[in-house]
This record gives structure tokens, C-alpha cells and sequence, in this order.
């Protein structure tokens, strides 16, 4: 018998900051991106309306999170030496134990989408138009 599955994709945008340490390319360098979230939440079946879930509850639940979290912040490794410095300066900041490479911030989002109750099945963070990192748990 087949197993049939709905999905749904909310997309979020949010500008961000970071750095990588120990890369020896130019993302060693303080920088910014436009960056574009696609969240897709998968389940067996419909709610009562018909629905996976609501989007505006993936709006308020994810979205805000990252508007508060990570919109317009640099995202930085715990061990950046520059955290110090623009803590100092009142710059505002998410720290991160790992390195914050698209594929970490991707990971992260997706804890806090699950942590809200959503079955998430991926989160792609678009870190330019055209390279993408992606995050899912099988």
C-alpha cells in the first residue's frame, strides 16, 4: 500500500553577516548575504481544514525567529575573536558552536522549526542565487 505524504514550503527572506574561520578563501572575511529560506513541513495526513499546517503558523513560529535571531546580525562562531569587539560596539550578534557555513545555519533553523512542533522535512538556506545548502534528518 502506498504511503501518501502532503508537504508544504514556506520561503523567508533575511539579510545576515558571518564569517569562516580557518577558510582560506574570501569567506574568511567579514561579509554579507541576501539570504532566502525554503522550510518544507511534510505529514501523513490533513488537518481538519484541509491543511499540513497553516502558513501564517510557519510565519509566526519560524519567521519571527529569524527576524529576532538571525535578520540582520552576524553570524559567528563562539571562537571568532571578533565577537568581543563588536559586542563592545553594540553590534548585534548570533553566536554559534560550529562554524557558520550555510550548511550549520541551515541546521539550526531546522532544529528551531522542529523544536516548534513542525515535521520538518528540509530546510535549504539559498546563500546566493545560485548555490544553496540544505539540512534534513532521516
Amino acid at each position: 500500500m502506498k504511503r501518501t505524504i502532503h508537504s508544504v514550503t514556506k520561503v523567508i527572506n533575511f539579510c545576515y553577516g558571518h564569517r569562516l574561520l580557518n577558510y582560506p578563501g574570501k569567506c574568511q572575511h567579514l561579509h554579507g548575504h541576501n539570504g532566502i529560506v525554503e522550510i518544507e513541513i511534510e505529514s501523513d495526513t490533513l488537518d481538519e481544514l484541509g491543511m499540513v499546517v497553516d502558513f501564517g503558523e510557519i510565519r509566526n513560529l519560524v519567521k519571527g525567529w529569524i527576524d529576532n535571531n538571525l535578520d540582520h546580525r552576524m553570524i559567528l562562531c563562539r571562537q571568532d575573536p571578533v565577537i568581543d569587539f563588536l559586542k563592545q560596539v553594540g553590534e548585534p550578534l548570533y553566536i554559534m558552536d560550529e562554524n557558520p557555513t550555510a550548511e550549520n545555519i541551515a541546521k539550526h533553523i531546522y532544529k528551531h522549526a522542529q523544536s516548534q512542533g513542525f515535521q520538518v522535512k528540509e530546510v535549504r538556506l539559498w546563500e546566493t542565487p545560485s548555490s544553496y545548502a540544505s539540512y534534513r534528518e532521516e
